[in-house]
C-alpha cells in the first residue's frame, strides 16, 4: 500500500512583490501546497494579491502574519533591505522561512540569521532555485564525471536591461546594486563548484562601475577568483547590460559545457558539451526551477531529504559579495530597521 501524500506547506507571504507569481503562485498551484495568508504595507494591494491568486487570506501586518499559527513557511520576497530583519522575526516566530536572496544587507547581518536559524532550529533557505533544476545539476554531473578533464575556468555572467530608475534596485538604503541582484548569482554558481575544485574559491580581485545618480550602488561588477586547486573563475553581473544575459561556462583540460541561461531554464534548458569527441546539446526540460525548488523544500520539511541550502550557505555567499564590493572600491549594503 503507497503511503500517503505528505500534508501540503502552509505558506504565508510577504508582500505583493512581482516576482512572487513566479517564484511561488504557479510552483504551488502546479504542486498542490497552500498559500494561506499574505499581509503588505497597502492592505488593498494585498487583497488585489490574494484575488489574483487565490491566497486564502488577507492578514493586517507583517507580524499578523508570523503570528498566524495555521502559516508553518514564511515566504519573504520583499526589498533586500527586507530580507535580513523580516527573517530574523520568522525565525523568531519559529516559522521555516524560505527567502529571496541575499538573505540579508551584509555579512554582519547574515550572521545573525544564521545564529537565529539555529537558535529556532527550523529550515532557513535562500532561494537560489537554479540549483535544483536539471540544467545545473547535469552540469555538475558532468563535471564530476571527468569528462572535461581537470577543472581550468569557470565563467558566470547574470546580466539584464536596465530597470527603471524609480526600481528599487537601484536604491542604496534599500540594499540595492548589481550585486545583489544578479551578482549573487555568478558567485553563488561559482560556489557550488567547491567539491570538484579543492574547495571553495577565495576572491582575487573585483572591479566595477557605479549607476550615474545612485551614489554607492553599483551598476556592474566584475569578481575573479581562485580554488585552492588552481582553477580561476570569473563572476561577472550587469544591471543595465544590452541584452538578458545568465550564462555559465565550465572549461577543463578536455573540453567544456556551456549552459546559457543557467538561472533561468525555463526560458533556454541546453547543455553544450564540446570535447574531442565532438559537441553535443542536451536538452533538459523548460519546467519551473521555481517548482523544482518548492518541491525540494517540501521533501526536507515533511521527509528530511537532503537540502543544499541553509543558513551556513547563505552567510558563505554574502561574505563573498562583501569581500566582492570593498575590493570594488564599493561598501558592503547598510543594514535597516525593521518596518512594515
Amino acid at each position: 500500500m503507497n503511503d500517503p501524500s505528505p500534508e501540503p506547506l502552509r505558506i504565508g507571504v510577504l508582500g505583493a512583490a512581482r516576482i512572487t507569481e513566479l517564484s511561488l503562485v504557479g510552483p504551488a498551484r502546479t504542486t498542490g501546497h497552500r498559500l494561506v495568508a499574505v499581509a503588505a504595507r497597502d492592505r488593498s494591494r494585498a487583497e488585489a494579491f490574494a484575488d489574483e491568486h487565490d491566497v486564502e487570506r488577507v492578514v493586517d501586518s507583517y507580524a499578523d502574519l508570523l503570528a498566524d499559527p495555521e502559516v508553518e513557511v514564511v515566504y519573504n520576497p520583499l526589498a533586500n533591505a527586507l530580507h535580513g530583519p523580516w527573517n530574523l522575526a520568522a525565525l523568531a516566530a519559529g516559522k521555516h522561512v524560505l527567502t529571496e536572496k541575499p538573505s540579508a544587507s551584509n555579512a554582519e547581518e547574515a550572521a545573525e540569521v544564521r545564529e537565529a536559524a539555529a537558535k529556532a532550529g527550523t529550515v532557513f533557505m535562500e532561494a537560489f532555485h537554479y540549483l535544483f533544476h536539471p540544467v545545473t545539476r547535469r552540469l555538475h554531473e558532468i563535471v564530476g564525471s571527468g569528462e572535461l578533464g581537470e577543472l581550468q575556468r569557470v565563467e558566470t555572467l547574470v546580466a539584464i536591461p536596465a530597470p527603471d530608475g524609480s526600481d528599487p534596485r537601484w536604491s542604496l538604503p534599500l540594499a540595492g546594486g548589481a550585486v545583489m541582484d544578479l551578482g549573487c548569482y555568478s558567485l553563488h554558481a561559482v560556489r557550488t563548484l567547491a567539491p570538484w575544485a579543492g574547495g571553495a574559491p577565495r576572491l582575487v580581485s573585483a572591479r566595477g562601475g557605479e549607476r550615474a545618480g545612485a551614489p554607492g550602488v553599483d551598476e556592474w561588477l566584475d569578481a575573479e577568483l581562485e580554488f585552492p586547486g588552481g582553477a580561476t573563475a570569473s563572476a561577472r553581473c550587469h544591471m543595465a547590460y544590452d541584452e538578458l544575459e545568465m550564462s555559465c561556462r565550465i572549461v577543463g583540460s578536455a573540453g567544456e559545457a556551456f549552459a546559457p541561461n543557467f538561472v533561468l531554464p525555463h526560458r533556454d534548458d541546453r547543455v553544450v558539451v564540446r570535447t574531442a569527441d565532438g559537441e553535443r546539446t542536451e536538452r533538459l526540460g523548460t519546467r519551473s526551477s521555481y517548482t523544482y525548488q518548492l518541491e525540494a523544500l517540501a521533501a526536507h520539511i515533511r521527509r528530511d531529504a537532503p537540502l543544499p541550502l541553509d543558513a551556513d550557505d547563505a552567510l558563505a555567499t554574502m561574505t563573498l559579495i562583501d569581500e566582492s564590493y570593498r575590493a570594488a572600491g564599493f561598501e558592503p549594503r547598510p543594514r535597516t530597521a525593521l518596518a512594515g
